[in-house]
């Protein structure tokens, strides 16, 4: 009798894999709404220079209403600020700063904050006791207090934000991280892999990381929100990206004090804010729906 050899089936691909994962969302209508909003915004900043009708810091007729065509005849579809500048297409330009730095904040924070968080969760020991009091010792303070006395001790950057973000952010990824590692240690697969002899790092990347990622895909999608929104208020405070060039919140932060008078100026990078915060936030009660289903 010839002897049968089962053939093992090959994972697939990685852009396999990725496309089947984005092809779940359409198992949840929030997913979608979110989706659909975060890509309203990313089709905003690739193609500002198209759909932005001017220059983001050209000066026109100032303080125009939405819908006001000036006396040669420009047409604002959001109105001008106090300085004429186009509120529209300030805010589509603006929408490419908060689109590359919160993403790649929230990136580099995951890149600090997970590995802290694997060794902590399954090495236990010393490990745990310095990451956790470290984790623990920043966490203590109040996160919008943190980012202020950062930028303002060392000044208001793209890069300083970045650094900022990292350093309040990576601990609380830490716990996330060190719960789920804590949880993960004593299953048979962690426990078949130590008796093959694999080293420590095999173990937290290949096997647990892989095991854990859907609490980390929602819980990165809502930390973009946050890191959005931090970004904003960073800006209104003034400790926020450098001008002349737009940022969401230092365009309200220019023109709160017109508010009463013409609230456009503040009402839609306001606006501008909460639909992309609410983007990320669908799109994480989604893949929590979907995780549910599972």
């Amino acid at each position: 009798m010839a002897e049968q050899t089962a053939s093992v089936p090959k994972a697939p691909p990685l852009p396999v894999r990725i496309f089947r994962g984005f092809g779940l969302l359409r198992e949840s209508v929030v997913a979608m709404v979110g989706l659909g909003l975060i890509a309203f915004w990313v089709v905003l900043a690739i193609f500002a220079d198209v759909i932005a009708p001017y220059p983001p810091n050209a000066n026109f007729a100032p303080m125009q209403v939405p819908w006001a065509t000036d006396a040669q005849g420009n047409f604002y579809l959001l109105g001008t600020d106090h300085l004429g500048r186009d509120i529209f297409s300030r805010i589509v330009y603006g929408s490419r700063r908060v689109l590359l730095l919160a993403p790649l904040a929230t990136l580099c924070a995951y890149l600090v904050g997970v590995p802290m968080g694997l060794a902590a969760g399954y090495l236990r020991g010393r490990w745990d006791d310095v990451l956790s009091f470290v984790a623990n010792v920043i966490l203590s303070f109040p996160v919008l207090v943190l980012y202020v006395l950062i930028i303002a001790t060392v000044g208001a950057s793209a890069l300083n934000i970045l650094i900022a973000i990292i350093f309040a952010s990576g601990p609380g990824i830490m716990r996330i991280v060190r719960g789920l590692a804590l949880e993960l240690r004593n299953r048979e697969y962690i426990a078949a892999a130590q008796t093959r002899g694999e080293s420590a790092l095999y173990i937290m990347f290949v096997e647990m990381l892989p095991n854990a990622r859907g609490p980390i895909i929602v819980d990165a999608c809502l930390r973009v929100g946050y890191v959005t929104i931090t970004i904003g208020v960073l800006g209104f405070l003034g400790l926020g990206l450098p001008p002349p060039d737009p940022d969401w919140g230092g365009m309200i932060n220019e023109t709160r004090q017109l508010a009463m008078m013409f609230p456009h100026m503040a009402v839609f990078p306001c606006i501008a804010i909460s639909s992309l915060v609410l983007g990320f936030n669908l799109l994480a009660d989604g893949f929590r729906e979907i995780s549910l289903r599972d």
